[in-house]
């Protein structure tokens, strides 16, 4: 079993703790990466990377938020290890568990009661000025301005057709994870995670017919730059990483990897969204 925790979030020491003591009361054999196990002071074997820890465990157990969860899937891409996330964020939409509810979901694991998803990760790839780029995503990547509030224009294709030119603060390519977060918020549309499909949702759009897209997810999809002297930048899962100059592009498509979330027995998207949305369901 590997331990994953969020340093920053000082309830993550303590269920870290609090964990380990579940774990090795059922005998498991228990890793931890290294900053989780300085921060909460555990006296075991460390792993350097997420990446090296999922590789030598059986499931990787998450103590933190959805921002936590979204590290952790990328940085262990390419493994088949399953994550079972316990929320201490705000959301929670990729967690299975409450840091109350920890010892019931172990004991769903345990019990085999749990099931697990496969979430596709996207990618985005392109030769930049600052040299070559390639990212991976969970949820979203994101092209948006710097700081200064000028418009940009970005041009986007699908399998090589334009289909339109967007003015504005930005554009979210969402996946259908990524589909209750940024996008959501920016006025795209819920997807279903087993919809296989992208979202492509303007942020601020100049031009009001502007509307989020949802294409199908093995669709190539590029984003060009046009404006001129406008700071833009591209972020994967809200982390800053590269900067744009104009008539530079990226190409967006899905990853071959996948995140394999746990979820807890009984548990749903759509009951998930009921109960992070405050939908209630009552008649008028």
């Amino acid at each position: 079993m590997g331990l994953v925790a969020n340093p920053d979030k000082p309830a993550a020491r303590a269920l870290a703790r609090r964990a380990l003591a579940l774990l090795a009361g059922r005998g498991c054999e228990v890793l931890a990466d290294a900053a989780t196990a300085a921060c909460a002071r555990l006296k075991l074997a460390t792993c350097a990377t997420d990446a090296e820890l999922a590789s030598r465990v059986d499931l990787l157990l998450v103590l933190g938020g959805d921002g936590t969860m979204l590290r952790v899937a990328r940085d262990s891409a390419g493994s088949n290890t399953p994550i079972l996330g316990v929320n201490l964020g705000t959301l929670g939409f990729l967690t299975a568990s409450s840091a109350r509810g920890l010892e019931a979901t172990l004991a769903q694991v345990w019990a085999g009661k749990c099931s697990v998803e496969s979430r596709s990760l996207i990618e985005a790839d392109g030769s930049l000025a600052q040299g070559s780029v390639v990212e991976l995503a969970l949820n979203d990547f994101v092209v948006s301005r710097g700081s200064v509030p000028r418009l940009i224009e970005l041009e986007v294709k699908v399998n090589g057709e334009v289909l339109t030119s967007y003015r504005g603060d930005g554009l979210i390519v969402s996946s259908p994870t990524g589909s209750t977060a940024y996008s959501l918020a920016a006025g795209g549309a819920v997807v279903s995670p087993q919809a296989e499909v992208f979202a492509l949702t303007p942020i601020c759009p100049h031009t009001l017919s502007n509307r989020s897209v949802i294409v199908r997810l093995d669709a190539t999809l590029e984003v060009r730059l046009l404006s001129q002297r406008v700071e833009t930048f591209l972020a994967a899962d809200g982390l800053m990483r590269a900067r744009l100059e104009a008539g530079e592009a990226l190409t967006i498509r899905r990853s071959r990897h996948c995140a394999h979330l746990v979820r807890a027995s009984g548990d749903s998207f759509f009951q998930t969204l009921r109960q992070k949305m405050n939908w209630s369901g009552s008649t008028v």
